[in-house]
């Protein structure tokens, strides 16, 4: 009898089938002694659309909302239903005993998997595989250590019950708004309260008016001192500044207090999936799904990294004894800061960070102890490996060590306070590659309580008050993460789906409510707006995880807070203009056009929801360059077939006049099929040729 293992991608299906021993390629499995692996693509089930329940739910109409039906049905996704069926052909075969789910370990890869079984109305034991990296070794004590089904039950019905919500609250909101406006506008549990915090931003922003005030500073002795009252420094009267100016300037400041205090900063905890992607935002400027796509191959491809969609920043106990391979196995990239380690014998200062109870489904995000080659890394994967490395390293060091030295002046009566800071021990910064500035010594260890100082230079300098700047990616995770909007895994789908509705636009890294956005945010509900009632629902998702909460009874509030919710749009009187509307007319229903900006360029799309009309408004550019002005020329079709243009030239080439170039995608995939681990010196060249060969 065999055992069915069911991975979440065909790459995971590879690494699990090669650990097992499964020899016996197929088309939609591998197969071996012991073990039948197989795979999902991603979902292949999904919740049944409302054209699903009744026909008439094919056009969109007001009248028909709130959709709700009595059970949630499932239905097989058409595009991958050919490995659904392979699957379930699979499970009918009468030497198998057992599945064991191998998909992600987290909510999302256990509802992948358990939409699967019920669908092929699985009946047999189901039993777990629960690991944290994509190693050899971790896939083999894996295996070991397989957990009952059953323990993941209360996993699996918050899954749905995530499902479930969004369906019912996303798809009744969206189609009610849509269909009253007449205007695409899309709506959510989690993207609308994310919206309206960067609309409060914006508000802010606007209603700010800037104020005049000035700083006053002078040089006591050997140290800058700033004028202070009150623990404040600005002065917003001119006047004023300019008459304490005139006081001071040129007398004697006695020496009133100063006070020295050492302090500590202890090491960083290690990663989580949220804080990593707002350390990549702010130093590389990626953005959270662009952070989460490295990582991930970090993790299933390279192996390099531990489970990436953690909410957990710490280390369970028995991982101590881990410490020292983890460090060998990046010993190749690190070898000046991991050589030290190594002779203080892999000694942890940071013991913090191994805590049980701090430690979810997934603890934090640390290298494996598979060995590194960074010369298999691009250079986005080394960009994120050197973030979790670095941070990782300074578990092995001290704590930073600095003193502080607060100096307080009396000028005639009025304040001046100088403050500097001494580092004692770097510590732990070493290896974090952020070279910390020291200041010069100034002479503050001669300072002496009550003793008179010269006061020369001193400076009045103006400002002006600024408005908070808007959102930063970075930003926007920090204030999803603090009010409990979505998870770890779900923020950067949010924060695209935000783009892509162009409700929010990116400009120089921060985010700006489009006109679209600050409309939708004016009609959809008070209630849907608010992050803490969006906060209660994933609170509640989390108890349900742990057993502690009715999933029945959070899905009949979500019933009720839906009909409510479309009652509200129903009855609503706000108006509403679409932002982008043309005076072009569509050809084949005279309904203006309106221009929509996608990533393949702009488009005009007709305004009547019932017509499906659209065209290109620009050429689509190609990535073939002018041989005169170097820039992309147009793409046309044309009875000859494709051609490319360069309209400010006047230079036309046919498509086959080039040979086609490989590129960095096909490069990556020919390099992973024939390059060997221990065979550096192959060329793209023998690789290429290797490939035509193998097609003869």
């Amino acid at each position: 009898m065999k055992s069915l293992v069911l991975a979440e991608k065909p790459s995971v299906a590879r690494d699990l089938a090669r650990v097992l021993g499964c020899t016996h390629q197929h088309k939609s499995y591998i197969e071996g002694k012991q073990y039948i692996v197989t795979w999902a693509l991603g979902h292949l089930i999904e919740l049944k659309m409302p054209e699903h329940y009744d026909t008439k739910y094919k056009n969109w109409n007001l009248d028909d909302l709130p959709i709700i039906p009595q059970k949630m049905g499932l239905k097989v996704i058409k595009k991958t239903s050919h490995q659904f069926k392979a699957i379930e052909g699979l499970a009918k075969r009468k030497d198998i005993k057992e599945c064991i789910i191998a998909t992600d370990a987290g909510r999302e890869g256990e509802l992948v998997a358990r939409w699967i079984l019920e669908k092929i109305h699985w009946k047999k034991p189901i039993k777990r595989l629960w690991i944290s990296s994509q190693t050899d070794k971790a896939i083999k004590e894996g295996f070991k250590q397989l957990k009952p089904g059953k323990q993941f039950d209360d996993l699996y019905h918050s899954a749905v019950c995530r499902a479930e919500a969004d369906w019912l609250i996303g798809l009744n909101v969206t189609r009610a708004l849509t269909t009253k406006y007449k205007d695409p506008l899309s709506a959510g549990r989690v993207q609308t309260p994310t919206l309206a915090m960067i609309f409060e931003r914006e508000q802010t922003i606007q209603k700010f008016v800037p104020k005049e005030y000035w700083n006053i500073r002078a040089d006591i002795g050997k140290l800058s001192a700033n004028w202070e009252k009150n623990n404040e420094q600005r002065l917003f009267d001119k006047s004023t500044a300019e008459h304490i100016l005139e006081k001071v300037n040129g007398k004697k400041a006695i020496l009133k207090q100063i006070e020295r205090k050492k302090k500590s900063e202890p090491q960083p905890l290690p990663y989580d999936l949220t804080e990593l992607q707002r350390d990549a935002n702010r130093r590389f400027g990626f953005s959270a799904k662009k952070t989460l796509n490295v990582l991930q191959r970090l993790y299933e491809q390279h192996k390099l990294v531990t489970y990436p969609r953690t909410d957990s920043r710490y280390l369970t106990t028995d991982m101590m004894a881990t410490m020292i391979d983890r460090l060998q196995g990046m010993a190749s990239g690190y070898m000046d800061e991991v050589r030290p380690l190594f002779a203080a014998k892999g000694k942890i200062f940071a013991r913090r960070v191994f805590n049980n109870e701090k430690v979810t489904d997934h603890h934090a995000i640390i290298p494996t102890e598979q060995r590194l080659n960074l010369s298999e890394l691009d250079t986005d994967e080394r960009k994120i490996y050197d973030l979790i490395a670095r941070r990782f390293l300074t578990l092995f060091l001290p704590a930073y060590e600095y003193e502080t030295i607060h100096a307080t002046f009396d000028v005639e009566g009025e304040t001046f306070t100088a403050k500097e800071k001494v580092i004692i021990d770097l510590g732990f910064k070493k290896v974090l590659g952020k070279e910390e500035t020291v200041p010069e010594a100034n002479g503050e260890e001669n300072l002496v309580k009550g003793q008179a100082y010269s006061v020369r230079n001193v400076t009045i300098h103006q400002k002006w008050t600024e408005p908070p700047q808007r959102y930063t990616e970075a930003d926007v995770l920090s204030q999803m993460e603090k009010f409990g909007l979505g998870t770890p895994a779900t923020r950067a789908e949010i924060i695209e789906r935000l783009v892509e509705t162009e409700v929010v636009e990116r400009r120089n890294g921060r985010f700006h409510p489009t006109k679209k956005g600050k409309q939708l945010i004016e009609l959809v509900n008070e209630e849907l707006k608010s992050p803490e009632l969006t906060a209660k629902w994933e609170q509640e998702l989390e108890r349900i995880s742990k057993g502690k909460a009715n999933p029945k009874t959070f899905l009949q509030k979500i019933r009720r807070q839906t009909e409510q919710l479309v009652s509200e749009i129903k009855s609503s009187e706000k108006t509403y203009r679409a932002h982008n509307l043309t005076g072009s007319k569509c050809p084949e229903c005279n309904s203006f056009l309106k221009e929509r900006n996608t990533k393949e360029g702009k488009f005009l799309v007709c305004s009547n929801l019932d017509c499906r009309y659209r065209r290109r408004k620009d050429p689509k550019l190609s990535n073939r360059r002018c041989p005169q002005c170097h820039k992309k020329m147009e793409m046309h079709e044309g009875k000859a077939g494709l051609y490319f243009q360069c309209r400010p030239c006047n230079i036309v080439e046919k498509a086959e006049e080039r040979k086609k170039t490989i590129n960095k995608r096909e490069e990556r995939k020919l390099l992973q099929k024939y390059s060997q681990k221990d065979d550096f010196g192959t060329s793209l060249g023998d690789l290429l040729k290797q490939a035509l060969q193998d097609k003869k």
